[in-house]
């Protein structure tokens, strides 16, 4: 009879069999029967002591986008899980795999409001695609695989394990388990070749078709077949902001990024184009404005793994389910070679404009205080091609994915859906270990910095070469903006005091550099590459600086404004 092991064992063991190299965690009371079986795993399993359970989720996140595998975070009951619930609605709205594992207390003490209790599967049942509670010891290698497999498969997103104490302690003899079916559950549905084909009709009679890139082309490594696609039929495209790596920024056809604060051409040629084809993306309400007047003009094509996304926000004349890896090279084969280059060549001029009228003075201002544009393109210039860009939300959001050239996929981690302040520093931690070769570029605001500044703790204990490029107006730039648009510069509760950085990064032994004059920005940026390990670059910008163009609220994306004034 084989030797039996403890349900905290058989937990390490079965994450062990399904992969797993790195946990994100913070320990507590009802887990801690898995932290004494990690004791023992330190050598073939990362552990990674966060400050903050939130962090965990971030971190896992990060790891997740930049490695196309699932992120993983361990924490207590009670504060521990609850904590989690912002990473794990982030991960659900942007389909990112993790999966959470909280500890609960034991099947004797469920229902009977024990301290730190809560029904964490209720709680998370909503933002997950899967939560299960674990009262059997005899369950776990089966749990942690189901876990797995509905997290990374598919539409990924996160799954939640409730641990009880009582299966942690029980004594089995373990044997691992593997799922590859799960019954009513179709990750990657078989496309329908009718609507390949009525795809392929539609794109072949197009004389101005327009190609909308979605994360879900990253989530289906199907960059590739994206740009086999765009290059034979010759169509411009145009990127969301979590699909912006999807395509390198300098491809003769990437016509820039969508939404309220993406490029001119490509949100005035949605209005014009006569075929839109959408390509793993969710037409969210920051890509199409108003809904009414979006694409009113065009035939639409959606192509997604997700058959709930289709028509829920716009309608769509032709829907193809399916994995879009797949389903692209389906169309693509079935196509004719076709030459767009009169209306390829319409995007020129709104370039121009936007160029003139917002680039050029966002990146290469001649006088006045530093520009958060400035200061991304002096990074972006310098960072290796492999550089894995990391922000945080608010006006370094989109000034960052606006101006980073991103020149692989798997480029960009940001929060898109939940657009979650905080996100960036543990999300940044994560995919220093995810994507381990590759150089992580961290944008920063005051704002969200100061929200999780705590895991600067995690970057000194770890090492991770986190370079964090702080970008400080002193402000909560973003809703200052739409203070100064909407509500006459009343400016409630935006305007923020900072700490002293430098007296905080020295705290945490961090290397540390302040950038207040442009004639130093470069060679502050190049120390900050140059220094091995992590590094904090605070540039002081301009306090009422606003991110332009930009799509105002329920107003048509073909109106955008160029200033506020307007």
């Amino acid at each position: 009879m084989a030797d039996k092991i403890s349900g905290g064992e058989a937990l390490i063991q079965s994450l062990l069999h399904q992969g797993v190299d790195t946990v994100f965690a913070y320990p507590g009371g009802t887990i801690i029967r898995v932290f004494d079986a990690l004791y023992d795993h330190r050598s073939d399993l990362r552990q990674i002591l966060v400050r903050h359970e939130q962090g965990a989720t971030h971190a896992a996140q990060g790891y997740a986008r930049v490695s196309g595998r699932t992120g993983v975070a361990i924490v207590t009951s009670g504060p521990g899980a609850t904590n989690t619930i912002t990473g794990i609605s982030d991960a659900m709205l942007d389909s990112t795999p993790i999966v959470v594992i909280a500890g609960q207390v034991g099947t004797d003490a469920l229902g009977t409001d024990a301290f730190q209790e809560i029904d964490l599967v209720g709680v998370t049942q909503p933002i997950t695609k899967w939560s299960y509670q674990i009262r059997r010891a005899e369950d776990i290698p089966w749990a942690v695989a189901r876990a797995f497999y509905i997290a990374g498969s598919g539409r990924p997103g996160p799954v939640v394990l409730d641990f009880t104490k009582t299966a942690q302690m029980a004594q089995i003899e373990y044997t691992p388990a593997s799922i590859d079916y799960v019954r009513s559950y179709i990750p990657s549905p078989d496309p329908d070749m009718s609507q390949i084909e009525a795809a392929a009709e539609l794109i072949d009679k197009a004389e101005k078709p327009l190609v909308l890139v979605g994360h879900g082309v990253e989530l289906g490594n199907a960059e590739e077949e994206l740009r086999e696609f765009i290059e034979k039929a010759d169509i411009p495209a145009a990127r969301t902001l979590l699909g912006l790596s999807a395509l390198a920024s300098d491809h003769p056809l990437n016509m820039g990024m969508l939404g309220m604060h993406g490029n001119l051409a490509p949100n005035v040629k949605t209005n014009q184009c006569d075929v839109l084809i959408a390509v793993g993306m969710r037409f969210d309400d920051r890509v199409t404005s108003d809904v009414n007047t979006y694409a009113r003009q065009a035939r639409i094509i959606h192509l997604d793994i997700d058959k709930s996304e289709f028509c829920k926000n716009v309608k769509a004349d032709v829907t193809v389910l399916g994995d879009c890896k797949k389903t692209l090279k389906l169309i693509t084969g079935r196509i004719s070679k076709s030459s767009h280059r009169q209306w390829i060549e319409s995007f020129r001029p709104l370039a121009d404009e936007e160029n003139a009228k917002v680039i050029e003075n966002a990146i290469h201002p001649k006088d006045g205080p530093l520009l958060m544009g400035e200061v991304v393109t002096a990074a972006s210039d310098m960072a290796p091609d492999n550089t894995v860009m990391v922000n945080d939300v608010g006006l370094n959001q989109m000034f960052s994915s606006r101006y980073f050239k991103y020149r692989m996929p798997r480029s960009i981690v940001t929060s898109g859906g939940l657009g979650t302040m905080g996100f960036c520093l543990p999300a940044a931690i994560g995919a220093t270990f995810g994507a381990p070769g590759r150089p992580v570029l961290a944008f920063e605001g005051d704002g969200g910095f100061q929200m999780n500044i705590q895991e600067l703790g995690t970057v000194m204990e770890t090492e991770a070469p986190v370079k964090i490029i702080l970008m400080n107006n002193n402000y909560l730039g973003n809703v200052r903006q739409w203070q100064q648009l909407m509500y006459h510069k009343r400016y409630s509760c935006t305007r923020m005091l900072s700490p002293d950085y430098s007296m905080i990064a020295r705290a945490y032994g961090i290397p540390y550099r302040l950038v207040t004059d442009r004639a130093d920005l470069v060679a502050a940026v190049k120390l900050m590459f140059e220094t091995d390990g992590p590094f904090l670059l605070e540039a002081a910008v301009m306090d009422e600086e606003n991110v332009m163009p930009m799509i105002p609220a329920r107003t048509p994306v073909d109106k955008m404004i160029f200033t506020i004034d307007q």
